[in-house]
């Protein structure tokens, strides 16, 4: 199953409400970013050093999140994730709980969407895949084997744009075939620098400077938006045709948006969760590996878990009482919260 193009005619806008979640807190990796090569102190379930699995803290994070999902309104009825074994574990305990409420067989699957997975910059080495479906599929049952990818990101990496682009082509499709299924709300499980890269495309805005902290990704932290309408809806996208052929054009910038455009109501939700925001996210402005300075061979990298030069760090509040509730379009894009501004760890830029 895919959703191609040519299988989507109907022009019914039945998907009117986007989950957005970010991955648990995860186990650590490294990156050698002369050598290429990368690593990892605790063993994958994958055996792909750069797959890591969720902590122990980010498994409990994901119970959390599951507690809090299940009861949305609308009900989630349809499941995407990024294919990297931290998102699928993320989600699957919210479409547990969801599986024993309903009699729909595809909302109790997951879809594991290449087009929505992690990012790693332009560095010179071959960049890490996802585990195949075969291995995925026994690692976690729920996994839609039938499934087809919507596009799959080189293996040569992505400059900051062509990741925001390659998430647009992605969310074009999801929705096209959200719509065509007659679903009304849906749940997206991804990385930090995708997820924001996913918002700017609903919303339609791509800020000036790259690191502005236009969305706010904190580990099992949840954002919602909520469709504008039916303009500006592109119906002449062409299909991507495999790996090292161009990615479609989507014309989402200036704020027409993905799909007629979508409103964030709620950003980076982290209220139902016991320790609240942490590890945000954020980009550095860098699109490649400096080297020199990997955690492989930086303490204060190594401390902080991560690996790599793309992002930053983002404390959060901790603990707090109330979801962050906005309105944010390309007209208003700030976070309309006093007190919400987070600040950048002094830590070496991170990976997430």
């Amino acid at each position: 199953m895919s959703p191609s193009r040519s299988s989507l005619t109907t022009t019914i806008m039945s998907l009117q409400y986007i989950y957005l979640v970010r991955h648990g807190f995860r186990s650590n990796w490294q990156v050698d970013a002369q050598a290429g090569k990368y690593s990892s102190s605790i063993p994958s379930p994958t055996g792909i050093p750069s797959d890591p699995a969720l902590a122990s803290h980010g498994v409990d994070q994901s119970h959390q999140l599951a507690a809090h999902m299940k009861s949305l309104d609308p009900p989630i009825e349809r499941f995407f994730s990024s294919p990297f074994y931290r998102c699928l574990q993320t989600i699957l305990p919210t479409v547990e709980a969801l599986a024993v409420t309903t009699d729909d067989p595809e909302t109790k699957k997951i879809r594991a969407e290449n087009g929505i997975g992690e990012w790693y910059g332009k560095a010179r080495f071959d960049h890490p895949s996802p585990a195949d479906r075969t291995l995925l599929k026994k690692l976690f049952p729920r996994l839609d084997e039938k499934y087809d990818p919507i596009v799959r990101p080189s293996t040569d990496g992505e400059s900051i744009d062509e990741l925001h682009d390659r998430v647009a082509y992605a969310l074009h499709r999801i929705i096209e075939f959200s719509d065509k299924e007659g679903v009304k709300a849906i749940a997206i499980c991804t990385h930090g620098a995708t997820l924001i890269a996913i918002g700017r495309a609903l919303v339609g805005r791509m800020p000036d400077e790259v690191e502005e902290q236009d969305f706010h990704p904190f580990t099992c932290g949840l954002s919602t938006f909520v469709r504008k309408g039916n303009e500006n809806i592109q119906t002449d996208v062409k299909e991507w045709h495999g790996p090292y052929t161009p990615i479609p054009v989507v014309e989402w910038r200036g704020g027409k948006g993905i799909g007629g455009g979508w409103t964030m109501i709620v950003d980076g939700d982290c209220s139902y969760l016991a320790d609240g925001e942490e590890r945000g996210w954020a980009f550095s402005g860098e699109e490649d590996f400096l080297p020199g300075k990997s955690a492989a061979n930086d303490e204060n990298a190594a401390k902080d878990q991560d690996a790599g030069e793309l992002g930053v760090v983002v404390q959060g509040r901790g603990r707090a009482t109330n979801p962050t509730l906005t309105s944010k379009t390309p007209e208003s894009p700030q976070t309309p919260l006093k007190g919400k501004k987070a600040s950048i760890s002094p830590l070496s830029p991170s990976k997430l």
